[in-house]
């Protein structure tokens, strides 16, 4: 089984994302499964875990599954909450260690405050390492709202040579794409 990671800023709609991507790969009932930042135990969602689901979907004749693990967002600086620099060090830990990376940017605040203040040294570090180690893409998301479609012109540009997808995770815009790419690089 293949793991994809979802790792980006806070506020991006990595949770969202998988949420939504889950039921869209065809799981009616959602059981998201927390990982501690030492990766045990399991519970309810909360946003400074790791959250991962199991997913079997369909294309064409065949059946793939992936692990989808939803992080919590990584920052440019050291966070003062102890309990957040864990979450971040697990995060880091999952992304280091997984065979696809979906990394979320937030495609609205790209094309409101331009590239300089939405892509922080973080997402450039992230795909830098991605883009080394294997299959990556970038999913610039809330393309439904306001200047999000020339926010996603500004990520494409920032990362050229990368797969950009233009996402909106509350109104599932773009998921067949993504799907594509994650059936293609499980």
């Amino acid at each position: 089984m293949r793991h994809c990671v979802i790792v980006g800023q806070p506020n991006t709609g990595k949770t969202l994302f998988l949420l939504q991507f889950a039921a869209y790969l065809g799981l009616s009932v959602l059981d998201v499964r927390r990982l501690e930042p030492e990766g045990r135990g399991t519970g309810t969602h909360r946003t400074r875990r790791l959250q991962s689901v199991e997913v079997r979907f369909p294309l064409r004749k065949s059946l793939r599954a992936v692990r989808l693990t939803d992080t919590p967002g990584l920052t440019d600086d050291v966070h003062p909450e102890a309990e957040v620099r864990r979450a971040m060090a697990a995060a880091l830990q999952a992304f280091r260690e997984a065979g696809l990376v979906l990394h979320m940017l937030d495609a609205a605040r790209a094309g409101e405050l331009g590239a300089a203040a939405a892509i922080g040294r973080i997402d450039r570090q992230i795909a830098a390492y991605a883009s080394l180690r294997g299959p990556y893409a970038v999913l610039a998301n809330k393309i439904d709202l306001p200047l999000a479609r020339d926010g996603a012109e500004v990520i494409a540009r920032e990362f050229p040579g990368r797969r950009v997808i233009p996402i909106s995770a509350l109104e599932r815009l773009g998921f067949r794409e993504v799907k594509a790419f994650v059936w293609r690089n499980a």
